[in-house]
């Protein structure tokens, strides 16, 4: 199995009093916060990609209503042992992005912790940017906000 030249990332969200609760893990190899993550496998495409992992890493069934979201970012190939089995001109992947209304979870292995977080706390618990900016989108798909000049999210609750 060869592992493709992009990324999904699967945000795990439920309601939870009038809000989103969104459920983050700290990976079991690296000392960060994010949301499931992982890439294609040989033609596989990109929404069977996040199911896969979804259900690899969170549980999560396949079954599972899939929400594709817009945001998008570019990681660098680098980050990735598969690298040298790419192309030579691939220096960047894409990374897509997923939300999926779950119940609940059940952490795998790659992780040492997994929590469900307010939007405003994951906000300050993630550590890419690229993740921040995907649930940003997801909650204003779910819980629109005023169409106004704002901030997106800032690391001080003040803001």
């Amino acid at each position: 199995m060869s592992r493709a030249p992009y990324q999904v990332l699967v945000i795990p969200w439920r309601r939870a009093q009038g809000a989103l609760e969104v459920a983050v893990f700290h990976r079991a190899d690296y000392d960060l916060w994010q949301f499931v993550s992982g890439g294609g496998e040989d033609s596989e495409q990109p929404l069977a990609a996040a199911k896969r992992e979804g259900f690899e890493e969170a549980g999560i069934s396949p079954a599972s209503s899939y929400l594709a979201l817009d945001s998008m970012t570019m990681l660098p190939a680098c980050w990735y042992e598969a690298w040298s089995t790419w192309p030579a001109e691939v220096l960047v992947i894409p990374e897509y992005t997923f939300g999926v209304e779950v119940d609940d979870i059940v952490r795998s292995d790659e992780h040492r912790d997994a929590k469900w977080c307010s939007v405003a706390d994951a906000m300050k618990q993630l550590s890419f940017d690229s993740n921040r900016h995907a649930l940003w989108e997801l909650n204003e798909r779910i819980f629109p906000g005023p169409r106004t000049k704002r901030f997106v999210y800032a690391r001080d609750p003040t803001r």
